[in-house]
C-alpha cells in the first residue's frame, strides 16, 4: 500500500513539473500538424513561422489560467482581526509570606564495615 501511494504521488508530483512545459513538448511532438493546420501565418511562408504562433497562443492561454487559479484575495471587513475582548483577571494580593525552611538530613548509609574479618586462629 505504501509502494503504490508513494508511487502514485510520485507520479502526481512529475505531471505538476511538467505542467507548464507542456505546451512546448505538444508543440514539439506535433510539430507538422501544427504548421500545416492550426498555424495562423501558413499562407505567409517568409515568415517562417512553423507553427510558433500557434505555440505562442497556447502559452498565452496557460498564463492567463495560472492567473485565474492564483489565492483568492480575502475581504478583511469580513473577517475582523483585532477586535477582540480583553479578559480581565484578578490576581490575589494576599499571598502568604510564610519562609519555609529546608532542611537536609544525609541518609546515605554506606556498605563499607569498619571491622577487618579475620579468620580463626586455631583449627578445633
Amino acid at each position: 500500500m505504501r509502494k503504490s501511494l508513494s508511487l502514485l504521488f510520485t507520479f502526481l508530483y512529475l505531471m505538476a513539473m511538467v505542467k507548464p512545459v507542456m505546451p512546448v513538448l505538444e508543440y514539439l511532438y506535433n510539430q507538422d500538424y501544427i504548421a500545416e493546420v492550426l498555424c495562423i501565418n501558413k499562407d505567409k511562408p517568409m515568415l517562417n513561422c512553423d507553427g510558433k504562433c500557434y505555440l505562442a497562443k497556447m502559452i498565452k492561454e496557460q498564463q492567463k489560467e495560472k492567473q485565474h487559479q492564483d489565492v483568492p484575495s480575502v475581504d478583511l471587513r469580513e473577517y475582523p482581526i483585532g477586535f477582540v475582548d480583553i479578559l480581565e483577571y484578578g490576581f490575589v494580593t494576599n499571598i502568604n509570606s510564610k519562609k519555609t525552611i529546608i532542611s537536609w538530613k544525609n541518609l546515605y548509609q554506606g556498605k563499607h564495615n569498619a571491622s577487618i574479618f579475620h579468620p580463626p586462629n586455631t583449627i578445633v
